[in-house]
């Protein structure tokens, strides 16, 4: 198991809200490590996906895991900080949770700079222990 110092220091200095229950926790360490895996460019992020994810992202790309694998590894995009702003809701249905988030992004795409801020929806599905991301859309906030 790989240490992932971004989710230690998340985790265990600051704590999640006493409000949220071991399930939600276990999911929010989940994206706190996709948006780790996502900012060091760690190719272990497929682990993290279903076989049949799903990603639209905020300039109007879809793409499936094929095409996530292809540019991820081409490092198309870079990214150079990832940092989570806001949770806004946790809802749960069955084994799968759904979470909305903020964060805040900056890297290089084609090697031009950007940073923004993205309102992200993900669905999440528990598969054995752990969370396998399915589907994910973000969309820019202006």
């Amino acid at each position: 198991m790989k240490f992932y110092p971004i989710l230690f220091l998340f985790c265990c200095a600051f704590g999640y809200a006493q409000s949220y229950s071991r399930q939600e926790k276990q999911l929010l360490s989940q994206t706190e490590k996709l948006d780790y895996l996502m900012q060091n460019n760690d190719s272990g992020i497929v682990d993290l996906f279903e076989k049949d994810v799903s990603f639209g992202h905020s300039n109007g790309w879809v793409q499936n895991l094929d095409d996530f694998k292809k540019d991820f590894s081409s490092k198309k995009v870079m990214y150079k900080e990832i940092r989570q702003t806001e949770v806004s809701e946790i809802k749960k249905f069955n084994n799968t949770f759904s979470i909305r988030r903020k964060i805040s992004v900056s890297g290089l795409y084609k090697n031009q700079e950007f940073k923004m801020i993205l309102s992200v929806l993900e669905i999440w599905i528990k598969k054995n222990s752990g969370w396998k991301l399915w589907s994910r859309q973000s969309v820019e906030v202006k």
